[in-house]
């Protein structure tokens, strides 16, 4: 399906028309980088190097220079990949009432000063993550391809398939933390933090789709409540939701602590995601589905990080 009613050919208008003049702030300095994205990638980042070390026998405090290198450079990529998504979508964004006030929709920032900083910062983080190893910088570039061209740029605007395109981006932080510490990624720890994450995205930004679905089809963009519905789109959240049951299962020598809780933490998504064929109030299920993808990604990945102490 392609939207037919936006196109990025207008963006320029926003340098002109400048609908809210003033000094940027901290709250629009992190409204253009993204900053909850930035924060929640870094975590699993974060969480990806942990785990290398651990299973390394490696010690933290050893390994000093190399984290502050992984985190940094991942910082700058996620900063890069997020500042050039709101400069593409620019024309879209004030359709949306939780993005037009963005400063790259105000005017409060230039759309060439929004590209500059997009590029110069994926630059340094590649720059940054290349001397950790080679293997962290080629897949912080993926992640930041697959979101800022196959998601944003390509399919976003065109197929219901965009979340799925960018929930590829979004599995790749663990593995950059992973690959700063031991770049032989063909273990099953790192295969499994990217599936979790691979999985757990849908129905977290399907959740997210369905409370704004009205600004959504306003914007032209086809996510799958706004095309399929929403009978169809809770199926998909619930399959998605169970396909994450037997992961924990794979990382067996984290402990039962960990799988027990993490268990529990799937169960407990499952039938929240079952209560939703018998609730009347859509919105609120689709609220509480989402603020729970919220905890889950916390607590799963905390939990990883603190069996392993």
């Amino acid at each position: 399906m392609t939207d037919g009613e936006v196109t990025p050919s207008s963006i320029t208008i926003n340098e002109t028309a400048v609908l809210n003049k003033g000094k940027l702030n901290l709250k629009d300095i992190k409204s253009v980088i993204k900053i909850g994205i930035v924060n929640s990638n870094l975590f699993t980042v974060f969480a990806g190097y942990w785990l290398a070390l651990y299973f390394a026998d490696a010690s933290f405090m050893e390994n000093i220079k190399l984290f502050l290198l992984t985190m940094f450079g991942s910082i700058f990529v996620l900063i890069g990949a997020s500042v050039l998504n709101n400069w593409y979508d620019v024309d879209i964004d004030p359709v949306m009432s939780r993005t037009k006030n963005r400063p790259t929709v105000t005017g409060k920032i230039s759309l060439n000063s929004v590209l500059f900083l997009g590029i110069v910062s994926t630059l340094l983080g590649l720059i940054l993550l290349y001397f950790t190893t080679i293997t962290a910088a080629i897949v912080a570039f993926i992640g930041w391809f697959t979101y800022v061209v196959l998601y944003t740029i390509w399919s976003k605007r065109k197929y219901t398939l965009n979340t799925e395109i960018g929930c590829v981006s979004g599995a790749v932080p663990p593995l950059i933390g992973w690959s700063a510490v031991n770049p032989e990624l063909f273990h099953i720890v790192p295969i499994v933090l990217f599936v979790i994450m691979f999985i757990w995205q849908t129905p977290h930004f399907l959740a997210l789709a369905m409370k704004n679905c009205k600004e959504y089809k306003a914007a032209g963009i086809p996510m799958l409540p706004v095309v399929h519905g929403f009978e169809f789109t809770k199926r998909q959240i619930v399959v998605y939701i169970a396909c994450l049951l037997p992961l924990p299962f794979f990382l067996g020598e984290l402990g039962i602590t960990f799988l027990i809780s993490a268990t529990i933490l799937n169960l407990a998504w499952l039938i929240i995601g079952l209560s939703g064929f018998f609730m009347r109030n859509v919105m609120k299920w689709a609220n509480i589905v989402f603020f729970y993808s919220l905890g889950y990604l916390i607590i799963i990945f905390s939990s990883m990080i603190i069996v392993t102490i």
